[in-house]
């Protein structure tokens, strides 16, 4: 995947209300025009990275791209699970990304609790691998950096932030 690492920025808009009712894995979700976006390269799976919420601390993350078989989506999603405990929702907020690995392919998976333990297993391998030099350093990447209101018209890896 040529396009890795990925950024992106994008307002927090309201998913399928799965991720923390279904799974106890709350998940931010990016608009289609995100989506809409991705650079061709970038296949449907899992996704290790950065986050951070408008201009706040930066996170360890992991993400699905894609159309999450288990449910039968019809329209292809990001969803983000930012490791870390936050108090509440930031729907409306900002989410500012850095998508620097891939874990795996999206998969079906035959129960519920299938899928939530390969959620588990994806972020355990995302903390493992975000420690690793190459990947610590993104988190010190100028995008983090600038603060998220003055970056409406710029334009990152083709996609306009």
């Amino acid at each position: 995947m040529r396009s890795l690492p990925y950024f992106c920025r994008g307002q927090v808009v309201r998913g399928f209300g799965r991720g923390s009712k279904d799974l106890g894995i709350p998940t931010a979700n990016f608009p289609e025009s995100v989506v809409d976006t991705l650079p061709a390269d970038i296949s449907t799976g899992i996704y290790y990275g950065w986050a951070c919420v408008d201009n706040g601390d930066i996170h360890k993350m992991v993400m699905s791209i894609g159309w999450n078989p288990y449910y039968k989506n019809t329209k292809k999603s990001i969803e983000t699970h930012v490791i870390h405990t936050f108090k509440g929702d930031f729907y409306g907020q900002i989410l500012s990304v850095a998508m620097v690995g891939y874990i795996r392919p999206e998969r079906g998976f035959e129960s519920l609790d299938e899928l939530i333990a390969a959620i588990h297993s994806d972020i355990e391998e995302a903390k493992i691998k975000l420690d690793l030099p190459e990947h610590l350093k993104l988190k010190e990447h100028h995008f983090f950096k600038t603060s998220v209101s003055t970056t409406a018209n710029q334009i990152l890896n083709g996609h306009r932030l």
